[in-house]
């Protein structure tokens, strides 16, 4: 019990437990609802943008994981920060874990016969087999959900990777550089690596429901997200500020002090 309370009132381990748990959470989070593709313009109110990339025409259109991304960038940026290589690998490895575990309960829970009650209890709400809607909400394709994984990954040891080698070369300054350049570097990485794993790669190699992707589409789809992600990165910066200076003040520490 002595040992337990030491952890729990160590500043640091209470901080790396409350990011840590923020972090999984919004990982989790984010592929469980990343299966609703949404459409900007018409959600804003704007008229469709109808952009001509690579040859391909089409409208602003996300999956809805993107809405957490700016949190994960952040929490991340603060792993690097206060935690060092070792702090964010670890969560990343355990993370992945986490995600495939859910994937794996998920696919036993669509599997369990439904009561017929409860079958169609929503078809007062239009959705006239629950089992079904269950099913196509949840049933995620094995080739999206190796691809989010494996680009989740890859793009997490990037981000640390390059984020540790910026800080080497500048010390302590220029924080901006790192936080804002390990992820415009790690996130290029993830938003090619997810489509080209789940609708390119996947397809030509084992089949599936869909023909694979064209090369034109996949760098049309993946530039307008990834330029997003610029976007909201460069955004973000300031935000990188304040929560360092809240983090500084609550650990008593000087900035740019770590735990690694």
């Amino acid at each position: 019990m002595l040992y337990t309370d030491e952890v729990v009132r160590y500043r640091p381990s209470r901080l790396y437990i409350f990011l840590a748990g923020f972090f999984v959470a919004n990982a989790l989070v984010a592929e469980l609802i990343g299966v609703k593709i949404f459409a900007l313009e018409d959600t804003l109110g704007l008229d469709p943008w109808n952009f001509n990339l690579f040859g391909e025409v089409g409208a602003l259109q996300f999956s809805a994981g993107v809405l957490l991304w700016p949190i994960v960038f952040v929490v991340t940026d603060l792993l690097n920060e206060y935690y060092g290589e070792r702090g964010v690998r670890l969560l990343s490895y355990f993370t992945v874990a986490l995600i495939l575990y859910a994937f794996v309960m998920i696919y036993f829970a669509i599997q369990l016969v439904p009561a017929e009650w409860w079958r169609a209890g929503a078809q007062v709400q239009g959705v006239p087999d629950n089992q079904a809607a269950f099913r196509v909400t949840f049933g995620q394709g094995l080739f999206i959900i190796v691809g989010s994984v494996t680009a989740f990954l890859i793009g997490q040891l990037t981000d640390v990777f390059v984020f540790h080698r910026i800080r080497e070369r500048t010390g302590e300054r220029m924080l901006w550089l790192r936080a804002t350049g390990s992820t415009l570097v790690s996130q290029l990485v993830d938003s090619f690596v997810v489509l080209f794993v789940a609708f390119k790669l996947g397809p030509e190699l084992f089949g599936g429901l869909t023909e694979p992707w064209p090369w034109s589409r996949l760098l049309a789809v993946a530039t307008v997200q990834y330029v997003f992600k610029f976007i909201m990165a460069v955004a973000l910066t300031p935000v990188i500020y304040g929560c360092h200076a809240v983090i500084d003040r609550y650990l008593g520490l000087k900035p740019g002090r770590n735990f690694s």
